[in-house]
């Protein structure tokens, strides 16, 4: 039997790739989406290919799955600071409701399920790099709280369920991942530094810009999330690239790669941001033989290629 495999928010940037990875495998997808921050052009080359399913629904309601599935990927959330800002409850929402129903799914089907989780969990960590095993340091009163927190809840939820009804779960925390189809106008950097050079304009930087990221390409991300799949892996395991760049130093790239003149602006630091994050991830490379391939140059190149080619946005 084809194995079935239901992604949440599969419409999303990170979601529509899996989905894409997960048919070339040969696996059935369900993608179930509400479009809020997923986009229908990202699985539109996907509706003419055997196996691919399309549902539109809020998960934070029901997810409609008739038939067997073997496994969840729950990767439904806003997830740049603008979208969870912007959708403070809903983002709450579907990182508690929508979990439990995920869960719930992947319980009632015995199914394999994987939580999409984030580095967000560790908050503006004292700890660095970032091991699994650290707490975080989060506000949970902060305006950045409701993403924080709603992905805190979701790792507790899926916790509980492995311990109290031994669903199959596995928890990753996702670093700063980026490709095509991202939206333009999603307010996280690598977009933002993107349209902005190729329109000329001037790019943002927050704060000193001395602040730092990982950026692991989306390729290199979805691979890690196939692994996890088909391990026995509980984690959770950090899913990140440990190649570490600060924010000025990521606009100065982007704009020589573009061949841009746009200069470079500072606008106020948004509350809470973090002032460094880099992954450890020496339990995903023992545990699944995975690492980064993708020199972060090429992503880059490929990332603006992408968005040279892409028309304005919905």
């Amino acid at each position: 039997m084809v194995e079935r495999v239901v992604v949440t928010g599969g419409a999303g940037f990170l979601g529509s790739h899996l989905c894409e990875a997960l048919l070339d495998t040969g696996r059935e997808v369900l993608c179930v989406d509400n479009f809020v921050t997923g986009r229908p052009r990202n699985v539109e080359p996907l509706l003419q290919r055997d196996g691919f399913t399309l549902v539109r629904a809020d998960v934070s309601e029901e997810i409609p799955v008739e038939g067997p599935v073997s496994a969840v990927f729950h990767l439904a959330s806003p997830a740049s600071p603008p979208d969870y800002l912007r959708l403070p409850l809903e983002t709450l929402r579907v990182g508690s409701a929508g979990t439990l129903r995920a869960l719930e799914l992947a319980r009632g089907k015995n199914a394999r399920f994987v939580l999409a989780s984030t580095s967000e969990t560790y908050g503006d960590p004292l700890v660095h790099p970032q091991p699994e095993t650290y707490w975080g340091n989060v506000n949970p009163v902060g305006p950045r709280s409701v993403y924080d927190e709603a992905k805190r809840f979701g790792e507790a939820a899926t916790m509980a369920h492995r311990r109290t009804h031994g669903t199959n779960t596995a928890i990753v925390r996702i670093f700063n991942t980026f490709g095509p189809r991202m939206r333009p106008d999603d307010g996280r950097a690598i977009p933002t530094f993107i349209s902005k050079a190729l329109a000329g304009e001037p790019i943002p930087v927050s704060g000193d810009g001395r602040q730092t990221r990982s950026l692991c390409f989306v390729d290199d991300l979805v691979d890690a999330l196939l692994r996890v799949l088909e391990s026995d892996i509980e984690g959770p395991v950090n899913l990140g690239n440990p190649q570490e760049i600060t924010m000025i130093g990521l606009a100065e790239w982007i704009r020589e790669l573009t061949g841009s003149t746009s200069e470079i602006v500072f606008t106020p630091a948004m509350e809470n941001d973090p002032k460094v994050r880099r992954p450890d991830i020496r339990l995903a490379r023992r545990v699944l033989g995975w690492e980064p391939r993708s020199a972060v140059e090429d992503g880059l190149k490929r990332t603006i290629e992408w968005f040279g080619t892409e028309v304005i946005p919905e």
